[in-house]
C-alpha cells in the first residue's frame, strides 16, 4: 500500500494552479473536466503518480470558497534549504506564514507557506548527515 494523493478543493483552479506550479514548481500531471457534476480535478507533484503522492486540486465550478475548518493542518514538503524556499516563495509573490527557522522544543528546520486558499504547506529541511 502508498499514499497515491491528497486532495483539496480550491475555489479558483487558475489561481491555485500559478501557485502550486509558478510558485512551489510542482507539475500539472493530469487533468479532466466532469461537466455533469460541474467540477473539475488536477493533479499536480513533483514526480510521476506511479511512484510519488501527489495533490488532487479539485474546483467545483459553482464554491468560489470554503471553510477550512479546524480539523486540517497541512501538506508537507521536504526541501534542501528551508530558508532558500522561503526566498524564493516570496520572490513569486506567494506568502509566508513562518519564516525557516528550528522548530519550537526541536532542532529540525521548518517554514509555512499558505496558499491562496488559505491551505498550510510545511517546508521540512532535509537532514544532513
Amino acid at each position: 500500500m502508498r499514499i497515491l494523493h491528497t486532495m483539496l478543493r480550491v475555489g479558483d483552479l487558475d489561481r491555485a494552479l500559478d501557485f502550486y506550479v509558478n510558485v512551489l514548481g510542482m507539475r500539472e500531471l493530469r487533468r479532466k473536466d466532469y461537466p455533469g457534476g460541474r467540477f473539475t480535478n488536477v493533479f499536480v507533484g513533483y514526480g510521476d503518480e506511479a511512484s510519488a503522492a501527489v495533490l488532487e486540486l479539485t474546483h467545483n465550478w459553482d464554491t468560489r470558497t470554503y471553510d477550512l475548518g479546524s480539523g486540517y493542518g497541512h501538506v508537507a514538503i521536504e526541501v534542501d534549504d528551508a530558508y532558500r524556499a522561503c526566498e524564493e516563495v516570496k520572490k513569486r509573490g506567494g506568502k509566508v506564514t513562518r519564516e525557516a527557522g528550528p522548530m519550537k522544543h526541536g532542532t529540525t528546520v521548518i517554514a509555512f507557506v499558505e496558499d491562496p486558499d488559505g491551505y498550510k504547506i510545511e517546508f521540512v529541511q532535509k537532514k544532513t548527515g
